[in-house]
């Protein structure tokens, strides 16, 4: 018979590895192209661009690393946009503006909203020098790219823990971005990837997140590009940041 520390090693293991195959086993598209969200489809997409793991040595059974992230593709940030604009009642002209911008910045590098947890607080920033962890891009190709810019959010606001509702009060959280080329100019995420993710690793052991990638998968939505997302509502000044902002 199993000790109880053995019977819940494998027990979690066994969790641990159906999720992995559960959240990594769902395909994404990265094409472009109008969508045609409404904000209630917002918390699906959500959850199809959000992956978590666990670092859990069966020797310890201790949390070391528990990684959560969002990759804020070019269709999260459509469905983004149309939720915020239905929170916060922006007019039609804010919403052009506002997913313009959202967009293109999709063109400036990759994009993950990232949270920690685990181990010891102190060690899990990623911004410091003797933080226990790097992270990197990776995909299946054998690309490994080091991010440009790491920011440390010190105080979640309540945007983010509604948007992003995986955050609690012992998470570190994070914006991060990789280049979309290396230095010798190829795309940090292959044309020809059959998935990409994060690797979280460090002397204690390594994470790493998968989004498994369906290149012939269709465009979600109906819209096309002379049939804008219809949206008729009132006027609002100033509205709070979206992603990456």
């Amino acid at each position: 018979m199993l000790s109880s520390r053995r019977a819940v090693a494998a027990l979690f293991g066994s969790a641990v590895l159906a999720c992995i195959a559960g959240c990594a086993g769902q395909k994404v598209s990265l094409r472009e192209g109008p969508r045609e969200y409404v904000a209630t489809d917002f918390e699906d997409v959500r959850e199809r661009w959000t992956r978590t793991a666990n670092l859990i040595p069966l020797s310890q059974l201790d949390l070391l690393l528990q990684t959560t992230a969002t990759y804020e593709s070019w269709d999260f940030r459509w469905s983004y946009v149309i939720r915020f604009v239905e929170d916060y009642r922006l007019t039609l002209d804010q919403r052009r503006k506002l997913l313009d911008q959202t967009l293109d910045e999709t063109r400036s590098g990759h994009h993950f909203f990232v949270a920690l947890t685990g181990g010891e607080r102190r060690f899990n920033d990623l911004t410091k020098a003797d933080s226990a962890w790097i992270v990197r891009l990776i995909d299946s190709t054998g690309n490994e790219t080091a991010p440009d810019e790491i920011k440390l959010i010190k105080r979640p606001n309540a945007l983010e823990k509604t948007y992003y509702p995986y955050i609690t009060p012992f998470h570190l959280v994070f914006r991060i971005r990789f280049p979309r080329f290396t230095v010798d100019g190829k795309p940090s995420i292959s044309d020809k990837a059959e998935w990409f993710g994060l690797r979280f690793a460090g002397a204690q052991g390594s994470n790493e997140l998968v989004w498994n990638v369906d290149r012939d998968m269709p465009r979600p939505g109906r819209a096309r590009p002379d049939e804008p997302h219809k949206l008729e509502v009132p006027e609002r000044a100033s509205p709070p940041k979206a992603p990456g902002g």
